[in-house]
């Protein structure tokens, strides 16, 4: 069985896949920043990102979902460095749904086209 590239809408979609659970977890972070013993949790990008050009990696992380992602990193939590990771994640996820909208445009118009 051979695996063929994801496309760039799978590929957008997976990212924003990612952006979402990130997305959980700085409000897990936050909503947990007086508790007790908590440590800090993050999402390791660069784990799942590099493996987009191995087709079968991004298959298999596909159909695993983003939920392996979560891992410690440490530390207690400050709200302020929360709220700068929130604003990183929300221009990220900006840009992705843009891009998703690009490729839907582009879609559209190779549909017209071949009417």
């Amino acid at each position: 069985m051979t695996y063929a590239p994801l496309d760039n809408l799978d590929r957008t979609n997976l990212i924003l896949d990612l952006l979402a659970k990130k997305q959980q977890t700085i409000g897990a972070n936050l909503a947990n920043v007086n508790t007790p013993g908590y440590v800090r949790q993050d999402i390791n990008f660069g784990q799942y990102i590099g493996a987009l050009e191995n087709p079968l990696e991004t298959q298999l992380s596909k159909k695993l979902g983003p939920s392996p992602l979560d891992r410690q990193k440490g530390g207690q939590v400050s709200t302020s460095q929360e709220l700068i990771e929130l604003q990183k994640n929300y221009i990220y996820y900006t840009v992705a749904t843009r891009r998703v909208n690009a490729i839907i445009q582009e879609l559209k118009t190779a549909a017209q086209v071949g009417k």
